[in-house]
């Protein structure tokens, strides 16, 4: 095994990003995923943005969560209507609820090891009740109770998304009821959103988002169930920018759609119709892309060939994150909350624990973010524009960004790096370090002739200047 140390860290981080900035052999996602890109500003070639303090991001993202109702009790006989042969779970013999406890107890163990994400909580899940208002076979209390441990105990450290309405039977957003064909055209997870518009998908996903509004939940981005999108992909997308905007005035939306597991194909966020980034109001939507499958205990809790070495191997030498972390890309793992519970066993949390084990013993140069968190850095990254000019760096960005973290030549004898904007009163001086474990906003280190400075970068202009002796 070669171990990442603080004396190679540096290097491979480096590495790393000039093979993802120059072009690497890796495919980007294929064409059918592909969406509009719109504007591009001009980046100077030798301005490298690198991660964010030269850290990998990793991330967890938990899909079929939603507060007290377990899903795989109540979709599989939905599900079955349309598809017999396919959903023959013993459902009945599955506990109906996931309980407060038990998210109590893997949020705080998420809490105490730095572990961030994305959560979902489905709006009205599996048509069981609606969470904004009352869940039959709940009382009020019981409810509101659950609510408020999401938003306190998981919220701060999680994006919360919806995973459109029910996660099952479409909704007809008039009435608020579902709509009576029992048909794969009308399951969320199906057909619902083949051939539909991206004002209509807009619609529909601002009222999965307003459920969550009115519960006291702020959400930056979207959740699709199942299939929900995959034949409209620039309608999906559009339609979330949108939604995001209308409901919580979202800066940068994004939305979590795809899995790729093939070692070929890069796991990097997609960026998406980027427009008025010189103007006022600048805009884009973010595709987050995760890069496991579910390999902790299943979307029903009875996935019996759940491992933590597909993930990373005892010996800490490969496996599917090794493959994603080697290459500098955020590592977004996959799981569903009813295969995490695993009906009480728990053992899909067991498997995730092993997991974070592995991975801190091979690596220290991890960084655990919410997926909003990795869709502004992705924004900045593609959508500041760079300039090298005699004396510094001058930078254009349509949205302020932290931990930025650029790579640039400098100039002989130079003997500080600070960062102007035009609205500050006094520049900001970046603190030099030698070890990059250190690299922090406010501070920076040299490599040869180049310096990798981190700060926060200021929304509009701003210059990285290298200051000469006298």
């Amino acid at each position: 095994m070669t171990a990442i140390t603080r004396r190679n860290f540096l290097g491979r981080s480096v590495q790393a990003a000039s093979a993802a900035a120059l072009g690497t052999q890796l495919l980007r996602p294929r064409t059918g995923m592909a969406q509009e890109a719109g504007q591009r500003p001009r980046q100077h070639p030798q301005v490298q943005v690198l991660n964010p303090r030269m850290r990998v991001p990793l991330s967890f993202i938990i899909d079929d969560s939603t507060c007290l109702v377990n899903l795989a009790h109540f979709k599989p006989p939905q599900f079955a209507e349309v598809y017999p042969d396919r959903y023959r779970q013993p459902w009945r013999t599955f506990p109906r609820e996931i309980p407060d406890r038990f998210v109590e107890k893997f949020g705080l163990w998420c809490l105490e090891h730095g572990i961030k994400g994305k959560y979902s909580v489905v709006p009205y899940p599996a048509c069981v009740g609606w969470i904004d208002h009352f869940l039959p076979g709940w009382t009020r209390k019981e409810l509101h109770r659950s609510v408020r441990l999401v938003q306190e105990l998981l919220a701060p450290n999680w994006d919360i998304h919806p995973e459109m309405v029910t996660h099952t039977w479409a909704i007809n957003t008039k009435t608020g009821r579902p709509y009576p064909y029992r048909t794969a055209a009308y399951l969320e997870n199906t057909g619902f959103s083949v051939g539909k518009s991206a004002d209509f998908l807009a619609e529909y996903m601002a009222y999965a988002l307003r459920i969550l509004k009115r519960a006291g939940f702020r959400c930056e981005g979207i959740t699709t169930p199942g299939g929900f999108g995959s034949k409209v992909r620039p309608q999906l997308a559009q339609g979330t920018l949108e939604a995001c905007r209308d409901v919580f005035a979202t800066e940068i939306p994004h939305y979590f759609r795809d899995v790729i597991v093939d070692p070929n194909m890069s796991v990097a966020p997609q960026v998406y119709y980027a427009s008025g980034l010189d103007g006022p109001d600048p805009r884009c939507v973010v595709s987050i892309i995760g890069c496991t499958d579910d390999w902790f205990g299943g979307w029903d809790g009875m996935l019996r060939t759940g491992s933590p070495d597909r993930f990373i191997t005892p010996d800490l030498q490969s496996g599917r994150l090794v493959e994603v972390i080697e290459r500098g890309e955020p590592a977004c793992l996959v799981c569903h909350w009813p295969g995490i519970y695993y009906h009480g066993k728990e053992t899909g949390f067991k498997i995730f624990q092993e997991v974070v084990r592995r991975l801190h013993q091979r690596y220290d140069h991890l960084r655990w973010m919410t997926l909003s968190e990795i869709a502004r850095y992705w924004a900045a990254k593609e959508l500041t524009a760079t300039q090298l000019s005699p004396g510094g760096v001058d930078l254009q960005a349509p949205f302020a960004c932290p931990d930025f973290t650029v790579q640039a030549p400098v100039p002989p004898g130079t003997k500080a790096v600070r960062v102007e904007c035009p609205r500050w009163l006094r520049p900001v001086v970046l603190q030099e370090v030698r070890d990059p474990l250190k690299l922090a906003p406010g501070r920076f280190l040299r490599r040869r002739d180049h310096v990798v400075a981190c700060f926060a970068l200021p929304k509009g202009p701003s210059r990285l200047a290298f200051v000469q002796p006298g």
